[in-house]
């Protein structure tokens, strides 16, 4: 058993809660921006005065509309401007924010409605309200449903007008730490989806520690583009860090706009899923690929990753410090340039980033730092800053964390992030939070002596062969996906006679590909059995094989005719399989492999 404990927790007061810091910044800095939104081919600023007048004019109406102190109030929209201004409305209305990811389906918005009694629902567009709450309508306690592209912010405002803004005032000053702020069900890879309780003190609790962290990345004049979910507690916290300092957030219009919107945008601060660094990454191959300088990028990838090894470890040998600065000015400053130009360092969580992604970005000149936490957890646990940065750590205890290992290898924890249980089901919390208040991750990892963490694997993920081998998926699926081509990569055998491993092809990498070995037109489906194609997910498993035992490798692989996504169900929102779907969808493929 080993344990580590960060000091210099900040201390929060009874009284400190969430909407304060917008307040703050409206009455010391009211013209400063704070949020922007895109229209046209520009970004515009939205300033903390503006931002406060219409938290309090929403919440106002949300007041008038009948919500009491510790109501729930669901909110089901993509990640924009008016999903936070009506997220802090709610919390100053003393009410529950109930964010539902957009990608729910009717049944999973009919449990959640249920489950935390809302009552009310906001949903982004009459279309969504149609296909995720019409069909439910008459199963749920909702009594107020609101549309926002159908005008819910000026209904709001409109409904409140008449309300003495002291109801309001009076609601604000009796918020505490204590309260209730959220209630966020997590997607989970299994099962149905369970309410995770975080209060206003768990939350401010986790943005204040964090800052403490990374303060020199978020400052006023700093900016950060938010295309996360914000249903997602990721998503919520980089906004909450960003409003404490008052840094700027620009809300994306879409993930698909993101190198478009980025060179306008220009945030200095950007935070993502490993997903979208390994998209940014098979974009510049892909478009080197196609300029005929496939092979020069591949010689820069590595150049890339071999410096940030040797600067990891002290020093630059000269050969590589002279290819390094010639391929900067070829390759690196066009890959810093689709961030946008200004970006100095990034954040990384949701899942594993994978050490060559990381050493990659880093040779390129983008630092990306990656952390550690779940939705219980508020979430950060961990985090990697430019004072303390270790690659493939998911960096050291947050101020007043303490993370312990346990002789399984578990990941527990303890600190002022923790939430206060799952709602409505106090044996799931039983099994989470043991007597002593340790939280226990269900994640593996294992301390060094400086008390960086590493993650191992997932405590229920371990595979066992048939043979007793117990073998991690992760690192063979981080390696096997880190080829160009290579989307998603799941490893199977649990009480098998060997491992292997279900391959998705990316989407957007193989028409070049494709067109490259003449079979332009064909789609991945035609091609699961092509030679050439399984020559290239081979060596991507041969790569992956060199990391483990005889024992452990991939002895065979299936190329599957189309890609892992939320939409059909083999992915959560935040971009994580969702193994047992994925089983049960490709069952006969499993068996043939076994056969």
């Amino acid at each position: 058993m080993r344990e580590f404990t960060t000091p210099g927790e900040v201390e929060l007061i009874d009284t400190d809660h969430l909407v304060q810091p917008i307040i703050a910044h409206a009455q010391q800095r009211p013209d400063a921006p704070l949020l922007a939104y895109r229209d046209g081919d520009r970004f515009v600023d939205v300033t903390s005065i503006q931002v406060w007048e219409r938290i309090r004019g929403l919440a106002k109406g949300l007041i008038a509309l009948g919500v009491e102190p510790g109501d729930r109030v669901a909110l089901m929209s993509s990640t924009r401007i008016e999903w936070v201004l009506l997220d802090y409305a709610i919390l100053a209305a003393g009410a529950v924010t109930v964010p539902i990811y957009e990608t729910s389906s009717a049944e999973q918005v009919e449990w959640i409605l249920s489950d935390s009694e809302a009552v009310a629902a906001v949903f982004e567009s009459d279309e969504l309200r149609a296909e995720s709450y019409d069909p439910i309508a008459k199963g749920v306690p909702t009594q107020h449903v609101l549309v926002l592209d159908a005008g819910a912010e000026d209904e709001l405002h409109a409904k409140g007008a008449d309300l003495d803004d002291a109801v309001l005032d009076e609601r604000l000053s009796n918020l505490t730490t204590a309260d209730m702020a959220t209630l966020i069900y997590t997607s989970g890879t299994t099962g149905r989806p369970k309410g995770c309780v975080l209060t206003h003190g768990n939350l401010r609790w986790d943005a204040v520690q964090s800052l403490k962290v990374i303060h020199e990345l978020v400052q006023p004049g700093d900016s950060q583009l938010l295309f996360l979910p914000l249903a997602h507690v990721f998503a919520k916290i980089l906004t909450l860090s960003s409003i404490e300092t008052g840094a700027k957030v620009g809300f994306a219009t879409s993930i698909d706009k993101l190198q478009e919107e980025l060179p306008i945008f220009q945030p200095t601060f950007l935070a993502a899923v490993p997903r979208v660094f390994e998209k940014v990454l098979a974009g510049a191959q892909q478009k080197a690929a196609a300029d005929g300088k496939g092979s020069i990028f591949d010689k820069a990838t590595d150049i890339a990753i071999q410096y940030s090894r040797e600067e990891q470890d002290g020093s630059v040998g000269l050969g590589t410090k002279v290819k390094h600065t010639v391929l900067d000015k070829l390759v690196y400053g066009k890959v810093r340039a689709a961030f946008g130009g200004r970006l100095r360092a990034a954040v990384s969580g949701g899942g594993p980033l994978g050490e060559r992604l990381a050493h990659f970005f880093n040779g390129v000149g983008v630092q990306i730092y990656e952390g550690y936490g779940l939705t219980e957890t508020s979430p950060v646990l961990t985090c990697n800053s430019p004072a303390q940065w270790r690659i493939g750590t998911v960096g050291k205890p947050i101020p007043g964390t303490t993370v312990r290992i346990a002789d399984d290898s578990e990941i527990l924890a303890r600190g002022g992030q923790i939430f206060q249980g799952y709602y409505n089901n106090e044996e799931a919390t039983r099994e989470a939070v043991d007597e002593d208040g340790w939280f226990h991750t269900g994640d593996l990892g294992s301390l060094d002596d400086d008390g960086f963490l590493r993650i191992t694997g997932r405590k229920k993920e371990i595979i066992v062969t048939a043979a007793g081998k117990n073998v991690a998926p992760a690192p063979l699926e981080d390696r096997v996906q880190s080829h160009r081509l290579v989307s998603q990569a799941m490893v199977i055998g649990d009480n098998r006679k060997f491992i292997s491993c279900l391959v998705t092809i990316d989407e957007e990498a193989f028409p070049t590909w494709a067109e490259e070995h003449g079979k332009t037109g064909k789609s991945v489906a035609d091609l699961t059995e092509d030679e050439e194609l399984r020559r290239e997910v081979q060596g991507a498993v041969d790569h992956a094989n060199k990391a483990v035992s005889h024992a452990e490798a991939i002895k065979k692989f299936v190329i599957l005719p189309e890609d892992f996504t939320v939409e059909t169900g083999e992915l959560t929102p935040t971009m994580k399989v969702k193994r047992r779907v994925v089983e049960d969808k490709y069952g006969p493929t499993i068996e043939d492999i076994y056969a």
